[in-house]
């Protein structure tokens, strides 16, 4: 049952029982509302039976991996928006970008601070999507102040409808995929690097390293350009990335 007074519902997915009851200490004294699976298919299912508001993943389970879980609830439209944090033994930098390309927001090494791991898991809630495209609102009230709709080529962008369509055919972006989206085309011909799309799109209190940002560019990329005659996203060396606005 959730408890209307908790900062945010989360479920922990890990095999092992020490931790989980760490972290259910921990982060139910810090006000959430923990739930957990012991394998990753128990938690593919928790996920899309009990919608968490954020899933703290386990990279080694006895069944699936950690990165597998992570594109399967990914791939699940009703539980696609969910940011994942993985914690792992495995510390090379192809281990944390395999699991930003699998969809997940954040990558935790073991052994690792509980006050680090909640600090993070703070900074995830607080980048909620109004706050991420609030050069969108208005001061009083919420309306567009600018365009809620983009059209370019072959790409339509709905912002109230969180919906892109390329070629009439709708695209699933992630929810950092989307704000990444939003935000170039809003700014489109402008180039920015990547400790600038940091702090616009995962906040300035964010833990993200930068390289982050190429990984989510090239997941977006693979997911737009789908007709290879058109690019959206122009790589500028030495400066950072912008939205191509030229015919």
């Amino acid at each position: 049952m959730t408890n209307n007074n908790k900062k945010g519902n989360i479920l922990v997915i890990d095999d092992e029982i020490d931790l989980i009851e760490l972290l259910k200490y921990n982060l139910a004294k810090d006000g959430y509302n923990i739930q957990f699976a012991l394998n990753g298919y128990d938690g593919i299912h928790f996920a899309e039976l009990t919608k968490p508001d954020l899933i703290v993943l386990d990279l080694m389970l006895p069944d699936l991996t950690g990165y597998e879980v992570c594109k399967r609830i990914k791939a699940n439209y009703a539980t696609s928006s969910i940011p994942i944090i993985f914690l792992s033994a495995k510390q090379e930098e192809v281990d944390k970008i395999l699991g930003f390309e699998a969809g997940g927001e954040d990558y935790m090494t073991k052994p690792f601070s509980i006050n680090e791991l909640i600090a993070r898991i703070r900074a995830i809630f607080k980048r909620t999507y109004a706050n991420t495209i609030n050069h969108l609102l208005d001061s009083d009230g919420g309306k567009p102040s600018m365009p809620n709709e983009f059209n370019f080529r072959n790409i339509n962008v709905n912002v109230s409808k969180h919906s892109v369509m390329v070629k009439n055919k709708e695209i699933k972006l992630s929810p950092t995929e989307f704000k990444l989206l939003v935000f170039l085309m809003t700014y489109a011909g402008e180039v920015f690097s990547r400790e600038k799309l940091l702090d616009n799109i995962w906040g300035s209190d964010s833990f993200v390293e930068p390289r982050t940002v190429d990984v989510h560019i090239r997941r977006l990329r693979s997911n737009i350009e789908i007709d290879e005659t058109v690019k959206f996203i122009d790589t500028v060396r030495g400066a950072g990335y912008r939205f191509i606005n030229e015919d």
